[in-house]
């Protein structure tokens, strides 16, 4: 059970697995107004970073579930390191169908929606384990303009334009699910690079550590085609916000 092997490779040296910078994750923190004990529970919780540094400054609780084996023994190293390890855990398992067994006061899933079958399932699936009144976290891309072809889309790791609403249609169709926008923190183009062109460098020192491994091909396919992709595409058409949302 784990991620594509690709994956783990670009993002091993990520502490944050999407394009909010750390100081973006500190001012969600402190938009949510977390209080010390405040219960989150984080679904594709990556290397933890969210957890970790949340437990650190605002004395939050959690518990983070992702696929990968290798994020997730990241996440855990990192608790150590913070000195939280005792107020956050970290499970390696399919953040599918996960339902806390205790109600939670935030529940998050930032930037891993399939996991639910895209937005609205994600919801329906971290609302399973929210207690009333509790805050939801989605994170998800947005146009920021929109792709005047189905080409420049896939160019953004899409597979068609229809993958993705601008931000005025995201938000709306977070009410017409029956959920007020209470906060939104978005990625800017610094976190976008930040995000995308350190898997650049990991790539290429992977290559170098492991030029006979049977995976070199195709690390080395995308370490060639990536960041004139990115820079084409995704960097120029696609956003990516953290939104927070309550019931109506």
């Amino acid at each position: 059970m784990d991620i594509p092997r690709i994956f783990n490779i670009a993002e091993s040296a990520h502490r944050i697995h999407n394009p909010i910078t750390p100081e973006k994750l500190a001012t969600l923190g402190a938009a949510l107004r977390l209080e010390k004990g405040t219960r989150v529970l984080d679904l594709g919780s990556g290397s933890g970073e969210m957890l970790c540094t949340w437990a650190r400054d605002h004395g939050i609780i959690g518990t983070g579930v992702d696929l990968s084996q290798l994020f997730t023994e990241h996440a855990k190293r990192r608790a150590t390191e913070l000195g939280v390890a005792d107020r956050v855990k970290f499970i390696h398992g399919d953040a599918a169908g996960h339902v806390a067994d205790e109600k939670v006061d935030v529940a998050a899933c930032i930037g891993a929606t399939w996991i639910g079958g895209g937005v609205a399932g994600t919801i329906a699936l971290l609302a399973r384990s929210l207690r009333p009144g509790g805050i939801i976290l989605i994170g998800e891309p947005f146009w920021r303009q929109v792709p005047p072809t189905e080409e420049i889309a896939k160019g953004c790791e899409g597979s068609s334009i229809s993958d993705f609403l601008t931000l005025p249609r995201l938000l709306e169709s977070f009410g017409m699910l029956g959920y007020d926008v209470v906060e939104m923190v978005l990625a800017d183009q610094d976190g976008w690079d930040r995000y995308e062109a350190a898997q650049w460098l990991t790539m290429r020192l992977w290559l170098e550590a492991n030029p006979d491994d049977e995976f070199a091909k195709e690390v080395r396919a995308k370490l060639t085609s990536d960041p004139v992709l990115y820079a084409a595409y995704t960097r120029e058409y696609l956003g990516w916000g953290v939104f927070a949302l309550m019931a109506r």
